[in-house]
């Protein structure tokens, strides 16, 4: 059936596949973004009838409440994502991370759904094996973290949302980043051949971009069964350190050289195994594998050799 669905950042690296993908679903899309990275990652669904986009910030409440009163569902995708450009604009990284998700929130219908990305970098170190599941205690390390913990709690105020958890992205998408960890590691094997390594041990675990389109699409068609609950989404089979990440990459790029550092830290401390099988139990299973985004990635980076595909 399809629904009026209502997407904020739709222009950025997630909407910019997602939308795409649930628009061949036959669901009608709105996209409010304000294109902050000049990007024109949409105009390719710009024919369909079914898109509407507005150029304005998704903290401006003129903006964005006459367009919730007409959703059917919230995807609430703008945001300023990840540490280290949430460490340089702290005052931004809240009021977007934050305040504009509660304001839709404080506006939003007991019958409006809302599936919300957040994020499995919450669970920080894990307990004492790193190991991970949707009731783990949670130990935020970065702003960014720390925030989204905030938001998901919000979040499951509301009776009819769902939050996915997801792992560390990758893959090629219209709005490009490179400096995810999986993209930044193959762009540098690309073009550097070379990589150093702090804290090669630490783990963490990966997710497609387009499985989280499909995990958006998966939670629509069985919001029912879903709603009100945390699911974390990401490659069962890819709970991988530093280290492996980089041999995975070798196998396709044989000169690749990478080295664990004499000395320094990692400022990203994550290191944690985390467990998928709730979603899976839900009859979600990822399509995309780390090695399908690894040989994607090297394809893309043949067209790609620049700093302005990244967040910082």
């Amino acid at each position: 059936m399809s629904k009026r669905i209502l997407i904020t950042g739709g222009a950025g690296y997630l909407g910019s596949i997602a939308v795409p993908h649930l628009l061949a679903k036959g669901h009608q899309i709105t996209v409010i973004d304000n294109f902050l990275f000049k990007q024109n990652s949409l105009a390719h669904v710009c024919i369909d009838p079914n898109f509407n986009v507005i150029n304005g910030d998704a903290r401006n409440p003129d903006v964005v409440l006459p367009e919730l009163k007409k959703a059917d569902i919230v995807i609430p995708l703008a945001a300023l994502v990840g540490a280290p450009i949430c460490k340089k604009d702290p005052v931004g990284a809240s009021t977007l991370n934050k305040d504009a998700i509660y304001m839709i929130f404080d506006h939003l219908s007991k019958a409006q759904w809302i599936i919300m990305p957040t994020t499995n970098s919450a669970y920080g170190t894990g307990d004492e094996n790193n190991f991970c599941t949707e009731e783990s205690p949670l130990n935020p390390i970065s702003l960014y973290a720390v925030e989204k913990v905030e938001v998901e709690k919000r979040l499951l105020e509301h009776e009819n949302s769902i939050s996915f958890r997801l792992a560390t992205v990758f893959g090629m998408a219209p709005r490009m980043r490179i400096d995810l960890l999986v993209n930044d590691f193959v762009y540098r094997a690309v073009h550097d051949r070379a990589v150093v390594l702090f804290e090669s041990a630490f783990k963490r675990n990966y997710i497609h971009v387009r499985d989280v389109a499909r995990a958006f699409e998966h939670g629509i068609n069985h919001f029912d069964e879903m709603k009100g609950e945390i699911f974390n989404v990401g490659l069962s089979d890819a709970n991988l350190s530093k280290k492996e990440l980089c041999e995975a990459i070798a196998k396709h790029i044989s000169d690749f050289v990478f080295i664990d550092a004499p000395i320094g830290e990692d400022p990203d401390q994550r290191n944690y195994i985390v467990s998928n099988e709730k979603i899976e139990s839900q009859g979600y299973h990822p399509a995309f594998s780390l090695d399908m985004g690894i040989q994607e990635l090297i394809k893309g980076y043949q067209m790609i050799k620049n700093n302005l595909y990244s967040n910082i």
